[in-house]
């Protein structure tokens, strides 16, 4: 029998439960453990699918933390198992494909924050990336191509190899994105020289480095805005 005190999801009022709040109210009103909730459907006989829901938070350290945890270990979980565990990565997955999928409607990057929102998924990679997103003279985004992959340090970096990307592709103009898997959105000092290094040679070629972007996690950090690297005169 289910314990008395947690009430399984039929024993809340409707208007309580996740999945009728979602076609009443819309998914955004529901919390991240009531969404969470849904793909977990019934529970345990002792904890219900929204308890459930909020120890796999807690457990894994947030959604953002989630997004970066293995089915195997979410399925470990009591009450979990691999079945659930497999629909909350497609999820996941399906979300951040969602917010990548722009790259193939040739969105416009008119600022950091677009080139974010289409970079958004560099946010929860374990290894660092550094990619070049190439832009033409309406600022439409080209294509995006990625140049490294791993433990990367900015001094191995080669500038020509950023803007051989940019002539293939007779692109006037780019930005440099590259994540930071630690968490710390501050550039390094290589990253501002990197970015200087570009600035300059970019002018030779005829070609605008229009920002060089860090995404930590949910956070990020325009080098242009914060006037490193770049001659702002």
């Amino acid at each position: 029998m289910p314990d008395n005190n947690s009430p399984t999801i039929h024993d809340l009022p409707i208007h309580d439960r996740p999945r009728e709040r979602l076609f009443k109210q819309g998914a955004q009103a529901l919390s991240e453990s009531e969404l969470l909730a849904i793909l977990i459907g019934s529970g345990t006989r002792t904890e219900n699918a929204i308890i459930l829901a909020q120890k796999l938070l807690q457990t894994s350290g947030g959604l953002y933390a989630l997004a970066r945890t293995s089915p195997d270990e979410i399925a470990q979980i009591h009450g979990i198992g691999k079945a659930t565990a497999a629909k909350i990565v497609a999820s996941l997955e399906l979300g951040f494909r969602l917010t990548t999928s722009a790259l193939s409607q040739r969105p416009h990057v008119y600022n950091a924050e677009d080139a974010v929102q289409i970079m958004r998924d560099m946010g929860i990679l374990t290894q660092e990336h550094v990619r070049v997103m190439l832009l033409d003279s309406s600022r439409h985004l080209i294509t995006t191509k990625t140049l490294y992959i791993g433990t990367v340090s900015a001094a191995v970096i080669r500038v020509a190899e950023i803007l051989r990307e940019a002539v293939i592709r007779n692109s006037p103009a780019i930005i440099l994105v590259h994540n930071h898997p630690s968490g710390d959105k501050n550039p390094s000092p290589e990253d501002i020289n990197l970015t200087r290094a570009l600035v300059s040679a970019g002018k030779l070629m005829d070609i605008q480095l229009i920002d060089h972007i860090i995404i930590a996690g949910y956070e990020w950090t325009s080098l242009r805005e914060m006037g490193l690297g770049f001659d702002l005169n």
